[in-house]
């Protein structure tokens, strides 16, 4: 997925987001409001800074521009910056208030927010340093993203220079605009926004495909764009190149959508920087906010997450759904950290047939993600004999892996798959009917145990036995 890893500067509104996490059971006497006992608190980057943070999810090198104040709020967030790894280049502005927006959070619901910050444009002197920092790390970067909040730092002269010279450097930009005049991002390579925000932006009401189409040439004309695209949240992502395209989306539940635009903007901007065409890079992009809005707050996405949806969609290769024992690990924990029900199996799987087929689909119905350990062709000779297995081990995880049921297949050496369940720890453990009142291998690590019947007379041996093998 990357080619290199590339060097991104980001320029925009630096804020830190904040986090109040507690529960609710009462309402207060004084007023008709709910009280809210704080349990934890959080603080994380915000605005250009979860741009920030979801590239270096991605695995990218980052360089950032930005103006803060010279308060609390900005020493906080330099030093998140710096523990980020990433190479900040911040001005300083007196009489600046760094932004930084509280939300109160009971049970997994924002309660109220509240923000702090300056809202005016930087001084003349700050572009102009701004504008020094740029053009000295200009040359080392590969792609340019500006992250436009509107609290004052891209104004309309210092967003026109930054993007005259990433021009004249052949460095493409792409910007996540804010207001309703784009005239200030003409000539970047590409803009984010959203469907309410080009209609706002283009005085297009969209609400049809036609009018989609109106707008998203409008917006690639008039602001003369490399590629003009539209995020219609639920539905996609709108591309117009040549033609309107428009690319689904492949969120499979949605949790809080908040900074799912900066994942899209970073997620672009990796792609763009490897020199992948429009089309790949959005169906990353949608990826990526797929894996992000199942996160409550402002999150990111790593490549690792990204390939395991791609995965769970069938998205991906089927080698991104074989996995080695260490690599099952490492999901089995990311997918107990964000509550998912894991089902494991665990077979020969031989020829597969209708049996196997519907033992599957009924196996993962149980739960959100299916690991199916598989029988190495060494276990398979000691317990089958030595004349099976009629496929080998990787002919038949390739096969396994191609099911829309299975989601990751691990093969295992050894006479029961044991260790692996150890692994995996399932929440269900899934087993044929042949082991009704037998004690099932591993039923002592799962949480519960199901039995699934096969079809009757759908069996690997009477497939042998018709073909005379």
């Amino acid at each position: 997925m990357i080619v290199f890893k590339p060097n991104i500067l980001v320029v925009g509104d630096l804020m830190i987001d904040h986090y109040l996490w507690g529960s609710c059971e009462r309402i207060s006497p004084e007023a008709p409001v709910q009280v809210v006992d704080i349990k934890k608190e959080t603080t994380v980057l915000g605005g250009a800074g979860n741009v920030i943070n979801n590239l270096v999810a991605l695995g990218a090198t980052v360089n950032v521009i930005g103006a803060i104040g010279n308060d609390e709020v900005g020493n906080e967030l330099t030093q998140m910056l710096v523990d980020l790894g990433v190479e900040t280049n911040l001005i300083i502005e007196n009489d600046r208030k760094t932004s930084k927006k509280s939300r109160i959070i009971a049970a997994h619901q924002q309660v109220v927010r509240y923000d702090r910050e300056s809202k005016n444009s930087i001084a003349i002197s700050t572009e102009e340093k701004i504008i020094d920092e740029f053009k000295k790390i200009l040359k080392s970067v590969d792609v340019v993203l500006l992250s436009d909040y509107g609290k004052g730092v891209l104004t309309d002269s210092l967003t026109k220079e930054l993007i005259c010279l990433s021009n004249l450097d052949n460095k493409k930009v792409l910007v996540d605009p804010k207001g309703e005049d784009y005239s200030k991002y003409s000539g970047a390579f590409l803009l984010t926004p959203n469907k309410k925000e080009a209609s706002l932006a283009t005085k297009i009401k969209i609400d049809s495909k036609e009018s989609l189409e109106l707008a998203i040439t409008k917006l690639k004309n008039e602001i003369n764009l490399g590629v003009s695209i539209i995020t219609l949240s639920e539905d996609g992502i709108a591309i117009f190149d040549d033609k309107l395209t428009i690319k689904p989306t492949v969120a499979r539940e949605v949790f809080d959508v908040t900074g799912a635009g900066d994942t899209v903007l970073a997620a672009l901007g990796l792609m763009v920087a490897q020199n992948k065409d429009i089309y790949e890079s959005v169906e990353f992009a949608n990826l990526a906010a797929g894996v992000v809005v199942a996160k409550l707050g402002s999150a990111t996405a790593s490549l690792a997450e990204i390939e395991e949806y791609k995965a769970t969609l069938h998205k991906s290769d089927f080698e991104h759904h074989i996995k080695t024992f260490a690599q099952i690990e490492q999901i089995a924990d990311r997918l107990r950290s964000k509550n998912k029900k894991i089902v494991f199996t665990n077979g020969c799987f031989d020829i597969l047939h209708r049996g196997h087929v519907t033992y599957l689909k009924t196996a993962k119905s149980f739960g959100d993600v299916l690991v199916l350990g598989l029988n190495s062709d060494a276990s398979v000779q000691r317990l089958k004999g030595q004349n099976r297995p009629i496929n080998n081990e990787i002919d038949r995880a390739i096969v396994l892996s191609a099911l829309e049921s299975v989601d990751f297949v691990v093969i295992f050496d050894e006479d029961t798959p044991y260790d692996l369940i150890q692994l995996v720890k399932p929440d269900i453990l899934v087993k044929d009917g042949d082991y009704e009142g037998k004690e099932v291998v591993g039923s002592s690590i799962a949480k519960e145990v199901r039995l699934v019947t096969f079809v009757e007379g759908k069996s690997t041996t009477s497939i042998i036995k018709r073909c005379n093998i």
